[in-house]
């Protein structure tokens, strides 16, 4: 009986094995094809769905291979399935979370909330859109470059980040409309000039603050380059001024001795 024994757990021990590393190379096979076929769209919505479609893989690949191992090493799967029934409220309350999750995250898809490849601000935090799972997005911050995975069910105040940015000079009031806007015509030429900006565009002006007149110029580029860009964009307004011999204004504090 012993030997007997021994031969059937060593039997399981090795199928046990075969199984997981079928169940791997067939998961890395698939999930192969749909990064190869991602790589290749151009398609923001294609692509989300092919990155949903690989998560979902994962999970079923997970929960068949648990099954299969259950089954050859002596556990009646068949009776335990049916029996999933009686302890389903149990585990409700146990994985109402990750239950929200994947809820939330085939409403993402779904509605078009967001795409992979889109940049979204999420709690005042600015990052690109890398994937879309069953429970989690995963964002790049558009700042720091840090990969942040944020649980699908806290996504509900999501605003996608749209590609355009405005940019409000400040010009001293002694300078005359004519000579400002002569000065935002060279900035904005400027600002076309650097690298990686759609269009750039002089929309007049935009308020009449306490010290200075502030003129808006809008700027368009991608959104994950508006960093940047927006760094560059005011070096060409600080050259543009200069050029133009226009000191741009600053709080000033006068002290009277008595």
């Amino acid at each position: 009986m012993e030997i007997f024994l021994n031969k059937i757990t060593q039997s399981a021990i090795i199928n046990s094995a075969i199984i997981i590393i079928i169940s791997f190379v067939l998961y890395k096979t698939i999930t192969g094809i749909f990064s190869k076929g991602s790589k290749k769209l151009t398609n923001k919505r294609t692509k989300t769905y092919l990155k949903m479609m690989k998560s979902i893989c994962r999970y079923i690949f997970i929960l068949l291979t648990i099954l299969v191992l259950l089954q050859i090493n002596g556990v009646n799967v068949s009776s335990m399935l049916a029996g999933v029934g009686i302890v389903s409220v149990i585990i409700g309350f146990a994985v109402q979370d990750v239950l929200k999750d994947i809820i939330k995250g085939t409403n993402i898809i779904s509605d078009k909330y967001f795409q992979v490849g889109d940049v979204i601000k999420y709690n005042g935090l600015e990052g690109k859109v890398l994937s879309i799972g069953l429970k989690s997005t995963k964002i790049e911050d558009v700042r720091s470059f840090n990969t942040i995975t944020i649980a699908n069910r806290n996504i509900e105040q999501v605003e996608v980040v749209s590609n355009s940015f405005d940019i409000f000079v400040p010009i001293p009031y002694e300078v005359s409309v004519k000579d400002a806007e002569k000065a935002m015509k060279i900035v904005v030429d400027k600002i076309k000039q650097v690298e990686n900006v759609d269009s750039t565009a002089y929309r007049g002006v935009s308020e009449l603050a306490d010290s200075s007149i502030k003129y808006q110029i809008n700027v368009r580029c991608k959104p994950e380059l508006k960093v940047q860009i927006r760094r560059d964009a005011l070096k060409c307004v600080l050259l543009g001024l200069e050029e133009n011999k226009i000191q741009v204004p600053y709080n000033q504090i006068d002290v009277h001795n008595k």
